[in-house]
This record gives structure tokens, C-alpha cells and sequence, in this order.
């Protein structure tokens, strides 16, 4: 156990740092922020002096050293627009970020666990089909269409939420709705499939046979051990929407994470673009290493290498 958890743990530190590589390279195909920092018709001398109080006019390998060396410190050094440090700009839009997330995560388990159930114990009639549309559909739309048609229909013509911004219930209810389509598409459909393999486990019989009500045999010997691939799923998708939500915060100006990063793209703010990747990076390789782990813990034949014995 103690060579899995190693194991994990070194595989969790290559894959931030690959994502570290990765934003570096992309930001330096941006364009040159000192542009943006200059008077139009500056001169190459005042540009120079920009770069190089920006620290952008040294060779790209010193740069990727001296990054390298800020990733281990946790220090992304200052805006170049506001000045102020870039992982404290960030980490102040983490917990809007994470309320998006969770509120979205809760209706596609409460929705998806629902609609899941229904279509499982419902095989072969209409109510089956229309969730199986539904999710299909649901899996299919584009967040950024379906968000742009939601502030259409809900905020302008019925004027019944916010058409964006932060702040009270309302203002999370649209983004939460339309970020966790996809989320609960996708757990309605797992748990349909899930519930429909526990049901022909012989445990299942068996408790049929010994006269147990079917609402307990319902609970308690078939959603119980259908929930465990679910959970697991819905554990990785939410370190995944953590990333994912740029576009639902971009289209209903949600202060998180994702639209700070796209804030700091278009004005080629380098520490903000990195320290926001980072933080949404190591977010997600968290989550997906407690996953690993957990499973670690429950299953005793996961080994080192070997996978699941027979």
C-alpha cells in the first residue's frame, strides 16, 4: 500500500508540473504584454525597459528555470496589470468558483440520482425513454449556447433571474443550472446502467427470496453498491467542472477562477494566466488522487502495477 500511495503521489507532482510546462509554453504564444503596458507609439528603448522590469526580456530556458523555481515556492510573482501577487488575485476568486461547482455537483446528484432510478426501474416503458432523451440531449448541448439561450428566456424575457453577476441566490441559480447539465446527463445515465447490472446479482435474488420489501431491497442492496462507481465518477467530474465552469462564468460573469483567467488572457497577464492554471491543476490532481487512494484503501487487490487480481 505504502509503494501505491508513493506511486500516486509522485505520478499527482509529474502532472502538475506537466500542466506547469504546458501553460508557460502556451502563455508565451500570447504576444508581448509590455505592448499593453506602453503608450501607443512608445519607443523600442521603452519597451525594453518594460520587459525587463516584467522579467520577459532573459532567454526563455532562464525563464522556465525561474518559473519552475516559483511553482515549488507557490509564489507567481505580481499582475503586470494590477500589481498586486497573482495566486492572492486567483485564490480570491476560488471560492466563488468552488460555490458554482458544488451548487452544480448537488443538482446533478439530486436530478441525475432521481431521473437514474426512475429509468432503471422503469426498463422498456415510456418513462425510460424519455430520460434516456433527455440525458442524450442534455450530454449533446453546448454550455455556452444553452447559457446564452437561459439569460435570453429566464432574465430578459421572463425577468425572473439576474442576467449575470455575484452575489445573492438568484444570481447562482442560472449559472448552477445550466453548468450542471452535463453533470447530471451523466450521472442519470451511469446509474441507470449501474442499477441495471446490480439488479441481476444473485445478493438481489437472494433477498427477493427471503421476502424483503422492495423499497428496502431498493435502498439498501441496490442503490447502495450501484452508488460506489458513481460517487467515484462524480468525484473526478468535479475536480473536471472546476476547469470546465470558464465558459459558464465567462457567459454569466461569475467572478471565479475561470473568468479571471480569461480576464488575464486577453490583457497577457502572465503570473495571473499560470497561478489560475496552477490552482485549477492542483485542485484536480488532488481530488483525483484522494479518489485513487480511496479506492486503494476500499479494494485490497488494487496493487502496484499489477491491477485487480482475479
Amino acid at each position: 500500500m505504502a509503494r501505491f500511495v508513493l506511486t500516486r503521489a509522485i505520478e499527482a507532482l509529474l502532472a502538475v508540473l506537466g500542466a506547469g510546462t504546458i501553460v508557460f509554453v502556451v502563455t508565451r504564444l500570447l504576444g508581448d504584454p509590455a505592448a499593453l503596458l506602453v503608450e501607443p507609439g512608445a519607443s523600442l528603448e521603452e519597451l525594453e525597459n518594460v520587459r525587463r522590469h516584467l522579467g520577459i526580456d532573459q532567454p526563455i530556458a532562464i525563464q522556465y528555470v525561474s518559473y519552475l523555481g516559483q511553482i515549488l515556492r507557490g509564489d507567481f510573482g505580481a499582475s503586470f496589470q494590477s500589481g498586486r501577487p497573482a495566486l492572492g488575485l486567483v485564490l480570491e476568486a476560488v471560492p466563488a468558483t468552488f460555490q458554482l461547482t458544488l451548487a452544480a455537483i448537488a443538482l446533478g446528484i439530486l436530478i441525475g440520482g432521481a431521473a437514474g432510478t426512475i429509468a432503471a426501474l422503469r426498463r422498456g416503458t415510456i418513462a425510460e425513454f424519455i430520460v434516456m432523451l433527455i440525458t442524450l440531449i442534455g450530454q449533446a448541448t453546448p454550455i455556452f449556447w444553452l447559457g446564452l439561450l437561459a439569460i435570453l428566456f429566464f432574465a430578459v424575457h421572463l425577468g425572473v433571474v439576474p442576467t449575470g453577476g455575484y452575489g445573492s441566490p438568484l444570481h447562482l441559480l442560472m449559472p448552477a443550472c445550466v453548468l450542471s447539465v452535463y453533470t447530471t446527463a451523466t450521472i442519470a445515465r451511469l446509474l441507470r446502467s449501474c442499477i441495471l447490472d446490480v439488479l441481476n446479482e444473485d445478493y438481489v435474488r437472494t433477498a427477493h427470496a427471503k421476502g424483503l420489501l422492495p423499497h428496502t431491497i431498493l435502498i439498501w442492496h441496490v442503490v447502495r453498491n450501484a452508488l460506489v462507481p458513481v460517487l467515484t465518477m462524480t468525484a473526478v467530474m468535479t475536480g473536471e467542472m472546476l476547469g470546465g465552469s470558464v465558459v459558464t462564468e465567462t457567459v454569466f460573469t461569475w467572478p471565479g477562477v475561470g473568468r479571471t483567467i480569461v480576464q488575464a488572457i486577453g490583457a497577457r497577464d502572465f503570473p495571473v494566466v499560470q497561478a489560475g492554471v496552477m490552482t485549477i491543476a492542483v485542485i484536480f490532481v488532488a481530488i483525483n488522487l484522494a479518489v485513487d487512494l480511496v479506492y486503494g484503501l476500499l479494494d485490497p487487490r488494487i496493487k502496484l502495477g499489477r491491477g485487480v487480481s482475479a
